[in-house]
């Protein structure tokens, strides 16, 4: 996602329906076996002011992104920012140990982590003021919020004019080299138990042409088979290159068509698909059954685990951003209102711990890590207070957040937090700073304008980059 891969055309709006209309698309796709939506006929629009100035170190280490959301918002007290000698009111249950930076410490649920952080950037006073889950998951997944009269609805749907997320932008804006997707979610698309889907997992602005591709199942079994790449049984790939060979027909006869930009993106879609569903590249990167046993168990017998494993292969076969969800509802999830110590213990706590080491690991001794960019990202954390139910409730005034990779320091902890792991008491950096420093790290223009399909422009990058993280 380099300085020459950001410059994109800007096609004219408004002019898409006169060009091809809806009936011709709708042909044309239900000729393909492949459906599509008017909306992909929209092209995204992206543009980056080349800017000469110098600079902080890391400008494009990251070659990949595998962000790790841990929905719910984990506990900086029970994670990253141990409080053992804290107000008994607020400590919790389990102590600190030592880690492999003199003076620092994690929470004893996070043994292997503690074995790792020397090749760990954590920061301790990430900072803002929504505690709303939906709401706030925007700002962690693109680095813009929403305008303040939308603070009082609470729960509402994504819209088509929120900003996108990370994967979606670089969807936009690099250039395909190969068969395989630009961002691949792994894992549920995650929601509230109401059924609102977090904000920060579609692609916003940037239309449905530049969503993720999903990988949403069971990766538990030995013999797991990711059905998201595999055809329909009538779909043979005899059919599908008949099906190519006819849509080539159509460009031919409809050359005058195939010329404009609305067509030319039909036609980009089209291949995309055809190359996903008959690529031998592509199925060996989701072929989660070519991993040794020994390996898939050291990432963890969890849904978890085998994801973070999934994103590993996905990194290593070129994939720019992987998402991995951490869960589907708040069953299961990160949000303990109630139990907290216990869930921490027994699940969240092993399972975080066991993925997340052998990722790292894995990325390092397979000479991957120094151009992959690990990101532990969540909403917020989690209340100084412990409540009635031994949980702690939203907190989004103060909370932890990991980075491991392509540009980081190693064994840096930025920021801190007061004595109740309450509010900043250093260095206190917004989830704006922490999408700065991500597109930093993936080589993105800062002065990088995003334009909506009424043509106007957005800035990408509104919060200033954590130099303090970069090596």
């Amino acid at each position: 996602m380099h300085n020459a891969a950001l410059a994109q055309r800007r096609s004219t709006a408004g002019t898409s329906s006169s060009l091809y209309s809806r009936r011709q698309v709708l042909g044309a796709g239900t000729m393909a076996g492949m459906p599509l939506s008017w909306a992909h006929l929209f092209a995204s629009r992206c543009a980056a002011a080349s800017n000469p100035a110098a600079r902080p170190t890391g400008f494009g280490c990251a070659r990949q992104m595998i962000m790790l959301f841990l929905h719910g918002g984990h506990p900086q007290q029970e994670t990253f920012d141990p409080k053992p000698e804290g107000p008994s009111a607020v400590r919790g249950e389990f102590s600190a140990i030592h880690t492999r930076i003199p003076g620092i410490s994690v929470s004893e649920v996070l043994p292997r982590t503690a074995q790792i952080m020397d090749r760990l950037a954590v920061i301790r006073s990430m900072t803002h003021d929504n505690p709303n889950h939906v709401q706030a998951c925007l700002p962690a997944q693109t680095g813009h919020r929403h305008p303040d009269r939308f603070r009082g609805r609470g729960d509402f749907p994504p819209s088509a004019t929120d900003f996108p997320p990370f994967g979606a932008v670089c969807n936009a804006t690099q250039p395909r080299s190969n068969s395989l997707p630009n961002w691949v979610r792994i894992g549920p698309l995650m929601r509230r138990s109401n059924g609102t889907v977090l904000h920060g997992q579609t692609p916003g602005l940037l239309g449905p042409a530049h969503a993720s591709f999903a990988v949403d199942q069971s990766l538990l079994p030995k013999d797991v088979t990711v059905q998201a790449i595999q055809p329909g049984a009538e779909l043979t790939l005899n059919r599908l290159g008949g099906r190519k060979t006819l849509l080539q027909q159509l460009d031919i006869q409809q050359a005058d068509l195939v010329s404009s930009s609305p067509a030319q993106d039909l036609e980009i879609h089209y291949q995309r698909a055809f190359d996903l569903l008959s690529s031998t590249r592509t199925r060996a990167a989701f072929d989660l059954q070519a991993e040794h046993t020994a390996t898939r168990t050291r990432y963890g017998n969890t849904e978890f685990g085998q994801r973070c494993l999934l994103a590993r292969r996905l990194a290593q076969a070129g994939v720019p951003v992987v998402n991995v969800s951490y869960c589907h509802t708040p069953r299961g999830s990160w949000d303990t209102h109630g139990g907290n110590f216990t869930k921490m213990r027994d699940s969240l706590g092993p399972t975080f711990d066991t993925a997340f080491t052998a990722l790292v690991a894995d990325l390092e001794q397979r000479g991957m890590l120094d151009d992959t960019l690990v990101v532990v990202n969540a909403e917020f954390g989690r209340t100084p207070a412990i409540n009635k139910n031994a949980g702690r409730d939203h907190w989004p005034w103060v909370y932890s957040l990991a980075l491991a990779g392509a540009g980081i320091r190693n064994g840096c902890v930025f920021g801190a937090s007061d004595a109740s792991a309450a509010y900043p008491e250093s260095h206190p950096r917004t989830p704006e700073d922490f999408a700065a420093t991500l597109y930093h790290l993936l080589g993105v223009d800062p002065q990088t304008k995003i334009y909506d399909v009424l043509d106007r422009p957005h800035n990408l990058v509104t919060g200033r980059v954590i130099t303090e993280l970069l090596a």
